[in-house]
């Protein structure tokens, strides 16, 4: 019988790694955003994941490991193929059950709340991109 997972403070960077990893393992099965990362912006993970490792990082433990700019390549993806508010929506709910399977503490929480900001922001910048009544004015 499988005992429970431990769960385990956000607070290195080996614990962000593990939020990374487990929640990109979600994503690479899941049938609306996969195709998104495999077959629009053709993600090679053994670059994004390192960018993903340093941007967390950067977010929960103020290491300034990463540099760029992280809206940019989701710029490019929506000029391929819009993104909705259904991807942000299952990308957080991907995110969110990441940390609960596998986290706790003030750090886990935190997370969620930047993730949710990022999520609503980055949608309302593209819906609005995506929306050409505001070319109109």
């Amino acid at each position: 019988m499988d005992s429970p997972t431990k769960k385990i403070f956000l607070d290195s960077p080996e614990a962000v790694r593990h939020l990374v990893d487990s929640f990109y393992e979600k994503v690479q099965q899941d049938s609306l955003l996969a195709p998104i990362f495999t077959e629009v912006a053709q993600v090679d993970w053994s670059k994004h994941l390192p960018k993903m490792y340093a941007f967390w990082e950067n977010l929960l433990l103020g290491n300034n490991t990463y540099h760029g700019h992280p809206f940019r390549p989701h710029l490019i993806v929506n000029q391929k193929h819009t993104l909705t508010i259904e991807h942000f929506e299952r990308w957080l709910q991907l995110f969110t059950q990441t940390l609960s399977e596998n986290f706790e503490g003030p750090m886990a929480e935190q997370a969620r709340e930047r993730a949710t900001q990022i999520a609503l922001v980055w949608n309302s910048k593209l819906e609005y991109l995506n929306n050409d009544s505001y070319m109109e004015r």
